[in-house]
Formats: structure tokens, C-alpha cells, sequence
């Protein structure tokens, strides 16, 4: 695991440039991301070639969490998992459960700290200290040293060796390098089809990886984590269903186990892009509109009015639709004063600040397409946007216990900010295909 002391640390920038590195030399490399993550996960698919899965201690149970590690880790000859904020950030200000921590305890996964090292000196073994002694059994390993300079390395490495005694390994250190950097915006980093020049600042980081970053030392350290043992976790398989899953800039916020969940059921998902095509895939049974930034693209999405007229036109004749966050305003008649799908009564705003942030459990209020009344899954919210009619057939609850209605939710459809993942509880994708199932027998 690589992880940081904070958010903003270079755990990213450190992550990529050792995933891009170890592609370079020909191994077959797994990632995965800490937290409720959308964006992360596409650079490390950029590179790996592969799906990046999410382990979140809040979503999953143990025994689920090492499922998908083993699962997405098979055939592997190193696995790279990146943290969320700082290493015992969790649910709450006070507490690491769903940390990065708590993954690496139950994952047995030893983990570098990476530390920005900018403007410090000798105070950088004082935060690895703190790190080390304040919890128990803490994983960590080693440390990357993050817009370092050679010299300042040289002291610092040679320090920490000296001080911890061989308890902690320097695995090197970036300097600062202003033509990698990988660009932000609100929700977080510019998505990797976005960022400009991507595959010349992966190229730049790998190359400065192998020159001052102790590869050969990682791949070691990846050989001594624990091993895994896990309940297997069975997926039923149904008769083949085609769901059309909406995906370009401005909708491209998936879990990745969502999707491989409705294969592993027997779904063939057909990607379109309610930007550039003139219509959805035809003959379909489903569809998955997914978050995103639909309101950096509103003026295109709403010119685009023969994809909005045939997605609204087949979710009012009852197709199954799952639509969460930017696919939901989408259906909401204007972002930004931009004329959308209009099946939903909303309209979508700019609130200038987070509107909803972290971790939520998701309550039904009544029978709908995903669950019974009374069911729950695990989600989160993180937008900026808000809707004038953003739903109540679902109850939304913080760790904290406030709470709020949210969702529209009929026997075909949920449309709402909040995002789930299906593996914290799978009847909900299960429910979401016999629906399409269903719609495919009533159309033979």
C-alpha cells in the first residue's frame, strides 16, 4: 500500500509513478484504490490495463474486502494499493474505521508512507514517528519522501536508517517535477481521459521512478505481505440481458465491481456516450446512466436532443434504469438552465459548496426497482450541485446520524445523488437484472 500523511501529500503522483514503472519493466500489475473513489481508479486503469477495485472498509466486511483483493489481484505478480486521505483518516474525526489503516490490517498488507518532504528537514522522522506509534500493529513499512531534493535525501534516508534502526526502509524520493503534474479541480483530480498530456507525465514519473525510487525494494516488500483467506463469494448467473452503460467525459464515475457484478450475472453492457451518439444501443434491457460532470458539458448534452428524447422516451415506457449523481441530473429537466431528459421534475444548480459530502447508509422508504421497503445499503454523496427536487422514497443517515431524504425511486428506476456499490449489499444488483430480465421476456 502506498499511503500519506494527509490529502494533497502526492500519494497519487507516487502511486502512478510506481504503477507505470512496474508496467515499464513488463509485470503483470493489479490496483487498487482506498475509499470511496471514482477518479484515482481511472489513472491506475490507464496504466494497468485493467479494472482498479475498491476496498472500503465502510462498504465491506473483511471477508468481502479480501474477495475482491484476491479476485482482482489473481495472476498478478505485484499489487499496488493506494490510500484514501491520510493513513487513519476514517468514518469519522475520531475514529479509523474505513481508514486506509484498517484496510492494511485486514488486507495484511505492509505499507509506505509517502511524506511531503517540501520545506522540512529532520521534523520529517518526527512524522514518521507519529505515524508509527499511534496505533498498533501500524503496517507501515517504509517511506517515499515526496518534491524532495538529492542532497536533502541523502541526510534524511541515511537518518532514518539510524533512528528507526531498520524498522523503517527509505524507498527514495520525487523531486519536484512541474511537467508531471496531475491536474485538480473540485471533486478531485481531472479524470485521466481529461488530463492533458497523460501519457507523457506517466512516461516522466516512471522514469524518475526508476531513478530515485527503490523498485526492486518495493517488489520485495510486496512479497512479504500476509496471506489472505477469505469465504468465497458466489454471484448467481441469469440468462443473458443487454444493459447500455453511459460512459464518456461526462459520465465515466463507476465502481468497476458494479459493472464486472451485472457480467458475472450474465449481462452484456454496451458503453455509449449521451455526448457524441445520436441514440442508445438498440435492443436493450437496462440502463446504467453513471455520475460524472454532466454540468461541465450541459450546453453539448442538451443540443444532443435526439439522445435526450429517446432516453427519456424509453425510461417513461418502464426500461430499467439506474441513474446515480450526474446520471440523475441528467434526467432532471435543465442543469444550469440547459434543457435535459425531463422526466424528472428538478432542476439542477450550482451551490457554490459541497452539498452533500461522505459516507451515508441508504434506507427504502417503499418497494422499488433495487430493494424491499426497509432495505439499506451503503453509499456516499460528494457533489457540488443540487437539484430543486432531488427526491424521498430513500433515507439517507450519517455515521453522525443526520440524516435527509433522498432518491426517486419507482418499480423501474432509482435517480439520486447518492452512489452505492453493489458488493455492499449485492440483492440490490440482483433485483436491478430481473427487472431487465423481465423487460426482456415482455418484449420477445
Amino acid at each position: 500500500m502506498v499511503a500519506g500523511t494527509n490529502s494533497g501529500c502526492g500519494k497519487t503522483t507516487v502511486t502512478c509513478a510506481v504503477l507505470q514503472a512496474f508496467v515499464n519493466r513488463g509485470l503483470n500489475v493489479g490496483a487498487f484504490k482506498c475509499g470511496p473513489d471514482y477518479i484515482d481508479p481511472m489513472f491506475h486503469s490507464s496504466i494497468t490495463g485493467t479494472r482498479s477495485g475498491s476496498l472500503d472498509g465502510f462498504f465491506f466486511d473483511g471477508n468481502t474486502m479480501n474477495n475482491l483483493l484476491m479476485r482482482g489481484g489473481a495472476g498478478r505478480e505485484i499489487c499496488v494499493i493506494e490510500g484514501v486521505m491520510g493513513y487513519y483518516d476514517g468514518l469519522s474525526l475520531n475514529q479509523t474505521k474505513a481508514s486506509s489503516y484498517e484496510t492494511a490490517l485486514t488486507t495484511k498488507t505492509p505499507m509506505v508512507l509517502t511524506v511531503n518532504a517540501k520545506g522540512a528537514a529532520l521534523s520529517v522522522l518526527a512524522v514518521i514517528q507519529g505515524f508509527m506509534e499511534f496505533r498498533p500493529n501500524s503496517q507501515i513499512q517504509g517511506v517515499i519522501l515526496n518534491q524532495c531534493n538529492p542532497m536533502t535525501y541523502s541526510v534524511l534516508a541515511k537518518a532514518v536508517l539510524e533512528y528507526f534502526q531498520g524498522r523503517i526502509q527509505p524507498f527514495g524520493y520525487l523531486p519536484r517535477m512541474e511537467n508531471s503534474v496531475l491536474e485538480s479541480r473540485r471533486l478531485g483530480l481531472v479524470t485521466a481521459g481529461e488530463n492533458r498530456d497523460l501519457k507523457e507525465k506517466l512516461s516522466f514519473l516512471a522514469a524518475q521512478a526508476e531513478k530515485t525510487i527503490d523498485l526492486d525494494g518495493l517488489l520485495k516488500l510486496g512479497k512479504s505481505a500476509g496471506d489472505v483467506s477469505c469465504e468465497p463469494l458466489t454471484v448467481p448467473r441469469y440468462p443473458p440481458v443487454r444493459i447500455a452503460v453511459a460512459r464518456d467525459r461526462a459520465f465515466c464515475f463507476y465502481y468497476e465491481d458494479n459493472l464486472q457484478m451485472l457480467q458475472d450475472m450474465g449481462a452484456e453492457l454496451v458503453e455509449f456516450s449521451p455526448l457524441a451518439d445520436k441514440s442508445p444501443p438498440e435492443n436493450i434491457q437496462g440502463m446504467y446512466l453513471g455520475g460524472g460532470y454532466p454540468e461541465l458539458y450541459a450546453k453539448e448534452l442538451s443540443e444532443n436532443r435526439s439522445m435526450l428524447e429517446l432516453i427519456g422516451g424509453a425510461i417513461k415506457r418502464g426500461l430499467p434504469c439506474i441513474a446515480e449523481c450526474g446520471g440523475f441530473m441528467y434526467l432532471n429537466r435543465s442543469i444550469a438552465g440547459y434543457s435535459m431528459a425531463g422526466i424528472l421534475p428538478g432542476e439542477c444548480f450550482d451551490t457554490g459548496k459541497l452539498a452533500r459530502f461522505g459516507y451515508i447508509t441508504l434506507k427504502a422508504k417503499k418497494d422499488n426497482l433495487l430493494c424491499k421497503a426497509g432495505e439499506e445499503i451503503c453509499g456516499h454523496e460528494f457533489h457540488y450541485w443540487d437539484s430543486t427536487a432531488p427526491g424521498g422514497d430513500f433515507s439517507a443517515v450519517k455515521p453522525s446520524g443526520k440524516s435527509w431524504d433522498c432518491a426517486i425511486a419507482t418499480d423501474r428506476l432509482y435517480a439520486g445523488f447518492p452512489h452505492f456499490h453493489f458488493y455492499a449489499n449485492p440483492s440490490f444488483a440482483k433485483r436491478f437484472y430481473q427487472a431487465c430480465l423481465k423487460e426482456r421476456k415482455a418484449n420477445v
